[in-house]
């Protein structure tokens, strides 16, 4: 395709002998393909030559009988140890994800992570952290300097906030909404704090009234923490609004945007939170394993300020300001290298994108799947109002076993979906549009899949309905953008 090796040595940019040896030996590395990607202009994606190549001409090892571990002689006193069965190389299933996370990874985000590891105070490795801390300001809307990924899942951005901003005793306001208000409240509680629960009905936003009336009974209060986006539910609250509140009675407030971020407005400066933390696996659309958390000057000089020992040598912010500092570093922990190093190329492909329109690519396939899902008679557990575009809640119809409907999914077209949680398990199902997985194609795969599932089990669903219904959202949508173009030339 490329013509002889000199010719694919001088586009690519490569030492002739290097190419020779590629091709000889058949190795197909990340920097070829993704080179073949960037001459194409994307044309041929990185991914596909990687798979086509590991096709051809697959990794081959030295062959041995079934029942010999690893070349081991039966004899051998380490074989009692060793797996009962023979364990071959993991080659997961290709799935499409659309359930509550993780997302699909976009392909340059993959190809990112299978470049060579470097170690984690390399200057290079240093310059990148410092890009990185740019770009995730740019995805929170915050100047705030501590703003960073902290090596683990949301769940540890959770806990971070919790165990720096809750001394034992200090009386903390939770909203409970959702499993993860619940898992709020959870932390609070093993930090020894005195939970004040604001309790709303799993489906519906926290209620600024209820906080307010929270705040004036309990005029010690410290901090207010809420979710701003329930993903166990797919509801959304007014972050803003409950954010001015707890101010007003002079609280910090710990924000979770585990799902909200990248997906839908998250202002930090703007909306004047203190403390906050999301995940990298969902609208960010990277690898799990990283949680972006984000700190006001006002929460580090509250920390700087407490009198007892954080109760975390890993999670303490004192440590950790030092290691993320962008003067000297100092050791604290072995970085993720390669998982940062992924989640660079998720935020800049969202830089890259634009904030405005990611949030509005959100939206736009949010509205085509509903109006498919309402085609078929599916109801939506939250209110439109507040509806999260990147986490659909639907009810399930009476009578449906919801469990085999997202079986047969999966089984049939590799589609996976999120069942319900806590008392909404087996009433609903949730429907993830988060970051790459936040497609065109993804919905239409959905609503034909979900109505061909339905049709097959015995319910009254017209295949073609909701595709219709889809296409006829996306239609009006593309009009109505047309027209505002046309308005504002």
């Amino acid at each position: 395709m490329f013509g002889s090796q000199a010719e694919v040595a001088r586009a690519f940019q490569l030492d002739r002998a290097v190419v020779h040896n590629w091709v000889k030996t058949g190795y197909v590395p990340a920097r070829w393909a993704g080179e073949v990607e960037r001459v194409t202009q994307g044309r041929i994606g990185a991914v596909e030559v990687i798979n086509e190549a590991s096709a051809k001409n697959p990794v081959r090892v030295k062959s041995r009988p079934d029942h010999a571990l690893f070349g081991m002689q039966e004899s051998d006193p380490m074989t009692q140890y060793a797996p009962a069965k023979r364990i071959h190389s993991f080659h997961p299933p290709q799935r499409t994800l659309m359930g509550p996370g993780p997302t699909e990874i976009h392909p340059r985000v993959l190809i990112t992570m299978r470049q060579a590891a470097i170690g984690y105070l390399d200057p290079v490795f240093v310059e990148m952290m410092e890009e990185l801390k740019s770009l995730l300001r740019y995805v929170y809307q915050t100047r705030n300097p501590l703003t960073f990924p902290l090596s683990g899942p949301g769940s540890v951005g959770m806990e971070y906030c919790f165990v720096n901003l809750v001394a034992p005793g200090d009386k903390v306001i939770v909203c409970v909404n959702g499993v993860f208000g619940g898992r709020m409240l959870e932390n609070v509680e093993r930090m020894g704090g005195i939970p004040v629960v604001v309790s709303d009905e799993w489906g519906r936003p926290v209620d600024p009234q209820k906080v307010e009336d929270a705040f004036r009974k309990h005029k010690d209060a410290k901090l207010l923490a809420f979710v701003h986006a329930e993903t166990s539910t797919g509801c959304q609250s007014d972050a803003k609004l409950l954010t001015q509140i707890a101010h007003k009675h002079g609280a910090l407030v710990i924000v979770d945007a585990v799902t909200s971020l990248g997906g839908s407005p998250v202002k930090v400066d703007e909306w004047e939170i203190d403390a906050i933390y999301s995940a990298s696996q969902k609208c960010l659309s990277c690898t799990p394993g990283l949680s972006p958390v984000s700190f006001s000057e006002r929460v580090v000089e509250y920390v700087k300020k407490r009198k007892d020992k954080i109760h975390s040598w890993f999670m303490d912010m004192n440590l950790l300001l030092g290691y993320w500092n962008a003067g000297t570093r100092t050791y604290h922990h072995t970085a993720p290298t390669n998982s940062l190093f992924a989640l660079h190329e998720a935020l800049l492909l969202i830089r890259e994108e634009g904030l405005e329109n990611s949030w509005a690519r959100h939206q736009r396939h949010h509205v085509a799947l509903k109006a498919g899902l309402e085609a078929i008679g599916l109801q939506f557990l939250v209110e439109e109002k507040y509806q999260l575009p990147q986490m659909n809640a639907v009810l399930c119809p009476k009578g449906v076993d919801e469990a085999e409907v997202r079986k047969r999914l999966l089984d049939e077209f590799g589609l996976e979906i999120g069942a319900g949680l806590g008392p909404l398990k087996g009433k609903v199902w949730r429907f993830g549009l988060m970051g790459y997985s936040c497609r065109p194609d993804n919905v239409m795969l959905c609503l034909s899949a979900l109505s061909s599932v339905l049709s097959d089990m015995g319910l009254p669903v017209h295949v073609g309905d909701a595709e219709a219904a889809a296409h006829g959202a996306y239609a009006q949508m593309h009009a109505k953008d047309a027209q505002r173009k046309k308005r504002a030339a």
